[in-house]
């Protein structure tokens, strides 16, 4: 199976050479690694449009080697299907392990699970894997932690050796946390939880008129809700949630199509054209 590897820690991160050492051991694994020369957590689905992308070839110690780009996770995604690497087109994407939860509200920041929506948008299987920095704590990681990655790369191996036998749907990709402090004590399937945010407006400095604030970095708290990945991690376990890119409310479809929403149009036309 030929893989992509790619994260939103950077190429040299820890949680993606773990990963990186780990998906090596996996029989039939043709691995190629491409990831952001640098640090883009919370970047989301961002992607470059107005420059060029600089790609480098990297040397990794084991004698591999994968490549670096100065674009986003979305982007490396993207270099992989049009052709980076000559001859080769993925056929599973796996981003991260990053450094910090994803969980419920966070996914929409998240630069490790927009890379794995891309491989959705290319038609691919995908998982995004992350990792809680200490057992309890559900709050983020400045990346700077020293975390333990043996369980999570480990589990993520596995994942990929049997991704065939995984019922997972079309469209659909897994989000994996994993907590932090050891040995996890079990695997839950949930859905996404709720995060409550505690960020305020700080201000940092202000010189000439100009004022700088600091608006995130309080630590978030989470509804406690059995059935949730906030919760689920926070217990100690792995959570395994099904993501997609539908955001359609459908139930809503019925409801919003009797607003008379044509009724507007009149109005509007009316100032254009009279």
């Amino acid at each position: 199976m030929r893989v992509l590897l790619t994260n939103d820690d950077g190429i040299q991160a820890n949680g993606l050479q773990a990963l990186r050492r780990a998906l090596l051991e996996v029989p039939d694994v043709d691995l190629v690694t491409i990831a952001p020369d640098g640090n883009r957590s919370a970047i989301g689905r961002g992607i470059t449009t107005r420059a060029p992308l600089s790609v480098e070839r990297v040397d990794f110690e084991d004698g591999t080697h994968g490549y670096q780009t100065d674009g986003t996770p979305v982007d490396c995604v993207r270099l992989a299907g049009l052709g980076l690497v000559e001859g080769w087109q993925a056929e599973l994407v796996v981003a991260g392990i990053n450094h910090g939860a994803n969980l419920g509200d966070d996914v929409t920041y998240s630069g490790t699970v927009a890379a794995a929506m891309e491989g959705l948008v290319l038609g691919l299987p995908a998982v995004a894997v992350s990792q809680q920095f200490r057992r309890g704590d559900t709050t983020w990681a400045t990346g700077d932690e020293d975390f333990d990655f043996s369980y999570s790369a480990a589990f993520t191996a596995r994942l990929v050796e049997g991704i065939e036998d995984v019922p997972l749907p079309g469209g659909v990709l897994v989000n994996v946390n994993v907590p932090g402090g050891g040995r996890p004590e079990g695997v839950e399937v949930c859905r996404l939880g709720r995060r409550i945010y505690r960020d305020e407006l700080k201000l940092d400095s202000e010189t000439s008129g100009v004022r700088r604030y600091w608006i995130y970095g309080a630590e978030p708290g989470f509804e406690d809700e059995a059935g949730t990945d906030l919760s689920a991690v926070h217990e100690g376990r792995i959570a395994v949630t099904p993501i997609h890119m539908d955001f359609t409310h459908h139930d809503g479809i019925g409801p919003l199509s009797e607003a008379r929403f044509h009724e507007l149009l009149d109005p509007v036309a009316q100032e254009f054209e009279g």
